[in-house]
């Protein structure tokens, strides 16, 4: 039986999932620590020591638990080419994701594998395509859209997600990619799954249905 179609992200308060790239900030510096704070309750979890090989050690507790549950349940990634095309110069020679991963784009290259179980595909004809070869590689396991902003955006307008979890994180961003910049709320109804909070952040998840 086929898995489900997720994404799973962290929000600032204000509604972020990244920063907003400044031209005048040549080095990224000011994006980067926004981008550490947002992250704060996922980068000292043990888990992703261990899945980017940076060293032993780390936080154990349910932050811990969700980062290790999101990695299990995915079979395969659906990412979008602006995504890649910031992640491919910083990801380790072993990529984080461990398994097949399609991205969204408009350009033609051959697959590009990477040790420990990651290969990119490029999938040149659209969302939906990307989405039925990354069920096909997942098997029973679920299909995480991996983002970015647009990528999702694009899903849920579709109609095509089944589930989303949000990191609700306690920063205020001010400006930057807002998640639901854009939906079409006349056709996108969501029920609440749970909510678990922790330390850090507050971990929201809901079913997507149509209205």
């Amino acid at each position: 039986m086929a898995g489900k179609v997720f994404f799973s992200v962290t929000m600032s308060l204000d509604g972020f999932i990244a920063p907003e790239e400044r031209t005048d900030d040549p080095d990224a510096q000011r994006w980067t620590a926004q981008w550490i704070e947002l992250q704060q309750w996922l980068l000292p979890q043990r888990f992703l020591r261990e899945n980017l090989k940076i060293g032993e050690g780390g936080e154990e507790g349910r932050d811990n638990d969700i980062a290790r549950e999101t990695f299990e349940r995915t079979g395969a990634s659906v990412m979008g080419k602006r995504m890649f095309d910031l992640g491919e110069p910083s990801w380790p020679e072993e990529a984080p994701f461990h398994t097949p991963v399609f991205v969204v784009t408009h350009e033609k290259r051959d697959p590009w594998e990477r040790p420990g179980g990651t290969t990119f595909h490029f999938v040149n004809d659209g969302i939906e395509p990307a989405l039925d070869r990354a069920r096909e590689a997942a098997g029973d396991r679920d299909v995480r859209i991996a983002g970015g902003g647009a990528t999702i955006l694009e899903y849920v307008n579709a109609g095509l997600i089944d589930e989303f979890s949000i990191a609700l994180s306690p920063v205020l961003i001010g400006s930057g990619i807002r998640l639901f910049e854009g939906v079409d709320a006349g056709r996108v109804a969501l029920e609440p799954v749970r909510a678990e909070p922790s330390p850090r952040v507050t971990h929201l998840t809901y079913t997507v249905r149509e209205r």
